[in-house]
């Protein structure tokens, strides 16, 4: 037989081969008013008001994820060698969810090693995280990085990327950071809460310095 039971929302739905001394007392669950026809896209829920229906953000969900890391050092540069562990970190543990929903993953590691190449990507700073072509963050900072000032012999300090978490800004990019950005894009929501990232091909000054540099070693 069918009855109705309760789920985790509070909303009733039609269980099956339940047996026969359940009911709807036992579970807790609301029943239809006596006399009244539920139609097929009404739902009555125990303790809330309204309709319940799955947030727009859950309803669409992505196959297929491809994740750039673009950066231009890891012999010596913390925060490329770092952004890359936390990157690391975060596919690991966001990897068995991904696969339970049927989501194929491909992670592309780039060095970024001249200033053509970095107009061709639109690479504006280093390191950068892209999830399905889009940076998991506009709205970076840059400070000055002792790292990649040793690499070259640069007139001017080189800077590199910094990342805002949580009202806290970071030279490394917390993991959950980056499985937010993952988990946002998968299931639509990314729209929402980041912004289109346009594409340029200016190479800014910083980025100019330094491949002029090393190049010239």
């Amino acid at each position: 037989m069918s009855s109705k039971v309760k789920d985790t929302n509070g909303c009733c739905y039609e269980a099956v081969n339940m047996s026969e001394s359940s009911s709807t007392s036992d579970t807790g669950c609301c029943a239809p008013p006596n006399g009244s026809n539920k139609g097929e896209n009404d739902s009555v829920c125990c303790g809330s008001q309204g309709t319940s229906t799955l947030p727009n953000n859950m309803q669409v969900k992505k196959e297929h994820l491809d994740i750039d890391f673009m950066y231009l050092d890891l012999s010596i540069c913390t925060r490329c060698q770092g952004t890359e562990s936390s990157l690391d970190e975060a596919i690991t543990e966001v990897s068995k969810i991904l696969e339970a929903t049927g989501t194929q993953v491909n992670v592309q590691k780039i060095h970024v090693k001249s200033e053509v190449q970095a107009a061709e990507l639109g690479f504006v700073v280093s390191p950068t995280i892209r999830v399905n072509g889009q940076d998991i963050q506009m709205n970076f900072r840059e400070s000055r990085c002792e790292s990649c000032g040793t690499l070259c012999d640069c007139e001017g300090e080189v800077s590199c990327r910094e990342w805002e978490y949580q009202g806290q800004w970071y030279v490394v990019p917390p993991k959950g950071l980056i499985i937010e950005a993952i988990l946002m894009e998968v299931y639509g929501g990314a729209k929402e809460e980041r912004e289109v990232a346009h594409r340029t091909e200016r190479v800014p000054d910083n980025l100019k310095r330094f491949f002029d540099s090393t190049h010239q070693k």
